[in-house]
């Protein structure tokens, strides 16, 4: 069976309150080879993991991530809601993240929450932060919002971008071809065998989300994925035989 990339989707989700630096680090002790998450911005311009934009689900306040300044951001518990063991978990800062993964073989895939939020900046800021910190081999920045993507690679041709897409879409390959995407990022059952094969014939790689069910993983393993996004990356690195570093 092939190595696959094995990637942590909010991190460690299923055993940990998603996007915190505690589901980060449990992700890589339970075989992650990768870790998927989102990216916003404050009302002052810093860059933050969390997914949701609004801020009542994961950390207990009201009001928009993009009205809240970084500061009262880091104030807040984004682990309570999960269980009160993770009543110490903020909302982490990018360069949080980054510090973990450097120096680790590690890919970081950095999905762009700016399909309802228009965040003005946030490319040129996320292609600044990973030149910053020379992690342009590591990272694959994926967004719903396909224009942002293509202006990401404007930005930065060396760093490669995935398309991200819930239904069935004509010749997906075609498409990230066209808009100079290194891989599709389509929701599980937006996958076909023949897609991956043609995106494969053009060097696009395919990473299907959120995979939690071992048959489906290995469904799609058959089909020739390269990497799967899961909320329970130990279930994945046990099906395929990846030991935990």
């Amino acid at each position: 069976m092939m190595a696959i990339e094995i990637i942590a989707h909010r991190g460690a989700s299923a055993v940990c309150p998603e996007n915190t630096m505690a589901a980060f680090e449990r992700c890589l002790q339970l075989g992650a080879t990768g870790i998927e998450t989102d990216v916003q911005m404050s009302s002052d311009g810093r860059l933050v993991l969390i997914h949701d934009e609004t801020l009542n689900r994961t950390a207990g306040a009201p009001g928009w991530v993009k009205d809240t300044t970084y500061e009262q951001l880091r104030s807040l518990d984004a682990g309570s809601w999960f269980h009160s063991d993770y009543a110490q978990e903020g909302i982490p800062s990018l360069e949080e993240l980054f510090d973990l993964i450097q120096g680790k073989k590690i890919l970081l895939n950095l999905e762009l929450k700016n399909g309802i939020v228009g965040y003005k900046g946030m490319e040129e800021k996320i292609v600044q932060a990973v030149r910053d910190w020379d992690l342009e081999q590591q990272v694959i920045l994926s967004s719903f919002n396909h224009a942002s993507l293509v202006k990401c690679k404007r930005l930065a041709p060396e760093i490669r971008t995935a398309l991200l897409y819930m239904e069935k879409l004509y010749r997906p390959y075609d498409y990230a071809a066209k808009l100079e995407a290194s891989a599709l990022h389509p929701y599980k059952l937006a996958v076909t065998q023949e897609e991956v094969a043609a995106a494969q014939a053009q060097g696009i790689s395919t990473h299907p989300f959120t995979v939690n069910d071992p048959a489906e993983m290995q469904a799609l393993i058959q089909m020739g994925v390269e990497a799967i996004i899961t909320d329970v990356p130990d279930v994945l690195s046990a099906l395929v035989g990846v030991h935990s570093r």
